[in-house]
């Protein structure tokens, strides 16, 4: 049922003064599986992140509302801390939004936490920057309990080292269309990478970039190649001439969406604590011969 209203004021003055006492601007931080979503953004006839949200956020208010997200993650991708707001006037206090929404939301949507923020600070334009990261699974046993969530890619030997030399190379502002899927209403193809990282541990592969903004299929699109480079398909060289030279007829091949994970978004003020949004995927290891996950 929807929470409790004010009771309607007596004249237009004092529901002005209502309205704006409790008009808030509320910030969240989101989790959500992406295995049986369609992506983050609302689409016709279409399960998303998006729409699930703003249907538990009306059945609270009794209208629509729309949520601003930091960064549209595709189908099958997942997030371990996706920022999100809107805007409501309601008696709510933001910080409690977060226990009123997972109690309307399914099991594959969680929201970390809640808070109110300023009018001026945006979602998606106040980022100074997103981080992701790519699990790989190279161990030719299959493993029910790694499987949402990384490429099952035991084809062949993955050296680590040369995915990481030819990352090197993509830190710093370059024209990155190679790496950009059509259909993006992106008018250019620009990217500040600010970070690029490959970890080995044991049969995992994690493989990380931040930028302060991608483009559409970048990621998989840019893991895809790796993995040429990195069992040996392609060289270094041909790797870094085909984005330089902005070849995107040469890059054939997408990784699959279940190994990524929008990890976090960094903002110059950022109203929640780091062990709300920092590092909340756990990363698989290797240890003892065995794969474990735990928290890094």
């Amino acid at each position: 049922m929807p929470a409790s209203l004010p009771s309607t004021p007596n004249s237009a003055t004092e529901g002005n003064i209502q309205s704006s006492e409790n008009r808030q601007r509320v910030a969240l931080v989101i989790q959500y599986l992406g295995t049986r979503f369609h992506g983050w953004q609302r689409q016709l006839n279409q399960r998303t992140v998006q729409e699930e949200i703003e249907q538990a956020i009306e059945s609270v208010l009794g209208h629509h509302v729309t949520l601003h997200a930091a960064g549209r993650t595709d189908a099958g991708v997942h997030a371990a801390a996706q920022v999100a707001h809107f805007d409501a006037v309601t008696p709510i206090p933001a910080h409690r939004w977060a226990s009123v929404l997972n109690s309307r939301l399914s099991d594959d949507i969680n929201i970390r936490a809640s808070t109110a923020v300023d009018a001026s600070w945006h979602a998606r334009f106040s980022a100074l920057w997103r981080r992701y990261r790519y699990t790989i699974y190279t161990d030719a046993r299959p493993n029910l309990f790694v499987r949402p969530y990384v490429w099952h890619y035991y084809h062949a030997p993955l050296d680590a080292t040369l995915i990481q030399a030819a990352l090197r190379p993509l830190v710093g502002r370059h024209h990155l269309a190679a790496f950009h899927r059509a259909g993006s209403k992106r008018p250019h193809s620009w990217v500040d990478v600010q970070a690029a990282e490959c970890i080995r541990s044991g049969s995992f592969v994690h493989i990380e970039l931040q930028a302060s903004g991608f483009l559409y299929g970048m990621v998989r699109l840019i893991v895809g190649m790796l993995v040429e480079v990195g069992s040996g398909e392609r060289s270094l060289n041909s790797f870094t001439e085909i984005w330089m030279q902005q070849r995107r007829d040469m890059v054939k091949y997408a990784a699959p969406p279940q190994g990524l994970c929008l990890l976090r978004v960094g903002y110059p003020d950022f109203p929640f604590a780091p062990d709300i949004w920092y590092d909340t995927q756990p990363k698989f290891v290797f240890s003892h011969s065995q794969p474990t996950c735990c928290m890094t």
